[in-house]
């Protein structure tokens, strides 16, 4: 039997992972401090056969009894507004939960996944962005949390595959949306789902004309699991390089809800990048993956989940 461990995995991306891989059949050791993930998230997949919850956070010491296959690492808060609430905490799980969970696979003899992220290549002077960009990040500014965390974690990760042999696979991920977002997640796309359907002021950063790529969660976890079954070492982009503006997302929730709410503009966030679309080469080649969901549909489930859940 496959036997995973999912940090984070009380988290949005990380209950839809867990998820996955009871479905393909695996065991799941799900770990999660619960700073930002949710019992709630898991509470679908709790009584599974194969499934077990650890209430603990991934900078201390993790002790596991028995073989682990796969040491995905998803733990992390992900949002802006939640590494502005925890910045140290953020640092701390970038820095010491990545080395904390490369010893588990380093003394399991596991593959090794990292959830990384398109902000690692911060405010971006290539576009789109390909695995070989070095980025462009402040990392100084409040961003930086995050951002550095998630370099740091790549530049371990990369040197425990070349000193101890371990199977590295890195996930720049890109905007991802769908069922089991928080509702104050403070991201843009549940944001604007909250507002529109309370008919409150959707709230645009900037004049809109920024834009980013979005990926629906269904896509995005079937690119990781062929990412980390594949033969791939180090980084590769998985994310939607269909690019929108932030006003025309607004404006499609805004339509796909029935919503009567006014759009109105606020200052952007400090280092909010111009641009964001993934160059998804390498997935397509060597993963043989590519996105299937288009946005409109994507939004549309979300937004008729968020009905029911957030009512």
């Amino acid at each position: 039997m496959t036997r995973a461990l999912v940090t984070g995995g009380a988290g949005f991306l990380g209950s839809h992972l867990c998820e996955r891989l009871l479905d393909e059949g695996w065991d799941v050791l799900c770990i999660d401090s619960l700073l930002t993930g949710n019992e709630g998230n898991i509470e679908r997949i709790r009584d599974r056969d194969g499934f077990a919850f650890m209430h603990q956070s991934v900078v201390e010491d993790i002790e596991i009894d028995g073989g682990v296959d796969f040491v995905l690492h998803f733990a992390s808060p992900a949002s802006p507004r939640d590494y502005l609430d925890y910045p140290i905490q953020t640092l701390k799980v970038g820095a010491v939960g990545t080395w904390k969970t490369l010893g588990v696979a380093k003394a399991k003899g596991a593959t090794f996944m990292l959830a990384s992220t398109s902000e690692v290549y911060g405010d971006p002077l290539v576009h789109p962005q390909p695995e070989t960009y070095w980025g462009n990040v402040n990392p100084i500014g409040p961003r930086g949390v995050y951002d550095e965390a998630k370099r740091y974690a790549e530049a371990m990760a990369m040197a425990y595959h070349r000193e101890h042999g371990i199977d590295v696979k890195i996930n720049r991920i890109f905007n991802t949306y769908g069922p089991f977002m928080r509702r104050q997640d403070g991201r843009a796309v549940p944001n604007f789902i909250d507002q529109a359907l309370n008919d409150q002021p959707i709230t645009v950063h900037g004049d809109g004309s920024q834009t980013r790529s979005l990926c629906y969660v269904d896509d995005l976890i079937e690119g990781i699991f062929r990412h980390l079954r594949s033969d791939l070492h180090g980084p590769t982009n998985i994310g939607n390089p269909h690019e929108v503006t932030v006003l025309e997302i607004a404006e499609t929730i805004k339509k796909l809800a029935g919503s009567s709410s006014e759009i109105v503009f606020a200052p952007r966030p400090v280092d909010d990048p111009e641009q964001r679309r993934p160059d998804i080469t390498r997935a397509r080649s060597e993963l043989g993956w590519e996105p299937q969901v288009a946005m409109e549909d994507g939004l549309d489930r979300t937004i008729e989940w968020a009905r029911g859940a957030w009512n």
